[in-house]
């Protein structure tokens, strides 16, 4: 199961409070104030893990709260500071505070960390109010409690190439064929109901990453099928592949709403890099590549990913512009 939005409450850990305490010793009869400090209470974190593909996890657990701070004791001892707790998630995965929709930060690689809610400070012990005319302190504070918010982990997948296409344009057979990844595939619209992510290998060990999302139709930005869902996963891709089917009506119509859509939703995204992938090739037995007015796609293709055709030129093209975009620092 695919899960990439979800809410959660965390609670930091409250601060010990502080002790009030007088040394009793033999020798020491006018010893005075030695009450210790509270400890500090834990904080919570957010740590990426690359093992992790989804927020599956967070739909069994929604309250996540870290360790208290223990209370001060006599002879000076500060109590023990609470314990982190963490929360692993994908890497491409959004914070925000669900409540202001303020953007708390991003987990972009394995290992990232975010501190999402601030454990509480401890008290003080009578000893810190010691004074030479205060010699005898009674006052202590209390701790105070940890930060308590509402989070909203919102999960993007990162990948260097996305398949964009209405259902049922071959994107999953496509991402089936150049990769180990293993999508369901059928004859009928919709079949992918969540994105996939593939490695594709070249050789000398050369791979990149390739997105596939649910199909596009008319509306999509809107709301309407599973586009708008699913569109924020492109969003982090350094490039886009529109697929067209050989045997669409329309060849031209159905890349102008593709485009459209993808404009709709986001103008960043619409000004990515993009290429034309005319798919199903077999269906015409010969290699042809058709003419549409596309001026800003870097390459046009054609492909068949049932009878592996144009396969080569097209992973070539995808990673010598890749090698373009990374050099330019995109």
């Amino acid at each position: 199961m695919f899960i990439d939005l979800v809410t959660v409450r965390v609670t930091a850990g409250t601060g010990g409070s502080g002790c009030t305490s007088f040394r009793r010793e033999k020798f020491a009869p006018m010893g005075g104030p030695d009450g210790g400090d509270g400890g500090k209470g834990g904080d919570v974190l957010v740590r990426g893990d690359a093992n992790l593909s989804t927020l599956l996890d967070y739909t069994y657990r929604d309250h996540w709260e870290a360790e208290r701070g223990e209370h001060g004791m006599g002879s000076n001892k500060t109590g023990r500071s609470g314990e982190d707790i963490v929360l692993p998630v994908p890497p491409g995965t959004v914070i925000r505070d669900r409540d202001s929709g303020e953007r708390i930060g991003e987990i972009l690689e394995h290992g990232d960390v975010i501190r999402v809610a601030k454990g509480g400070r401890g008290g003080k012990g009578n000893a810190f109010f010691a004074t030479a005319t205060h010699q005898a302190p009674r006052e202590w504070q209390p701790g105070e409690e940890g930060e308590a918010r509402a989070l909203e982990l919102e999960l993007k997948l990162i990948a260097d190439v996305g398949l964009v296409g209405q259902p049922n344009a071959g994107k999953s057979t496509l991402l089936s064929v150049i990769s180990a990844a293993r999508p369901k595939i059928a004859d009928y619209p919709f079949t992918t109901l969540q994105p996939n992510l593939g490695v594709v290998q070249l050789s000398d060990s050369r791979t990149f990453v390739v997105a596939d999302i649910p199909g596009i139709i008319e509306g999509a930005h809107e709301g309407k099928g599973l586009g708008l869902q699913f569109l924020r996963h492109i969003e982090r891709t350094r490039l886009l592949a529109f697929l067209i089917p050989i045997d669409a009506m329309d060849w031209q119509a159905e890349y102008d709403q593709l485009r459209r859509e993808v404009e709709n939703y986001s103008a960043e995204l619409a000004a990515k890099p993009h290429c034309v992938v005319f798919t199903k090739l077999d269906l015409l037995g010969e290699h042809y590549v058709p003419e549409i007015v596309a001026p800003l796609a870097f390459a046009r293709y054609a492909i068949s990913a049932a009878g592996r055709m144009g396969l080569d030129d097209l992973k070539s093209g995808w990673w010598s512009r890749l090698l373009e975009l990374k050099k330019a620092g995109g």
